[in-house]
């Protein structure tokens, strides 16, 4: 369950993977969420083949143990934006 603020949306306070259409996915808890952006707090990010994991294996990997805090506050433009899940429903799946 996340938390309740009525002018922060539905994802407010869970945490989520947003796929974008470049390298970069990112693992983090949602603040905001509009036409214009997402919002994530204590994010982590992956470019697709980095350590030799594609953008999947990182996801199940963060799905499994978590994800660790790479940084404090990240915006990605919906531009950018090819998909958002909740972690939780990936961990569950």
């Amino acid at each position: 369950m996340g938390t309740f603020h009525h002018d922060r949306g539905a994802l407010h306070g869970i945490t989520v993977v947003v796929d974008t259409a470049g390298k970069d996915v990112y693992v983090g808890r949602c603040d905001t969420e509009d036409a214009e952006a997402i919002v994530l707090l204590d994010a982590d990010v992956h470019a697709d083949g980095a350590g030799g994991r594609s953008k999947e294996e990182f996801v199940q990997q963060a799905a499994r143990v978590g994800h660790w805090k790479k940084h404090d506050r990240v915006v990605i433009p919906a531009r950018d934006i090819v998909s958002v899940r909740r972690l939780g429903d990936i961990a569950a799946g």
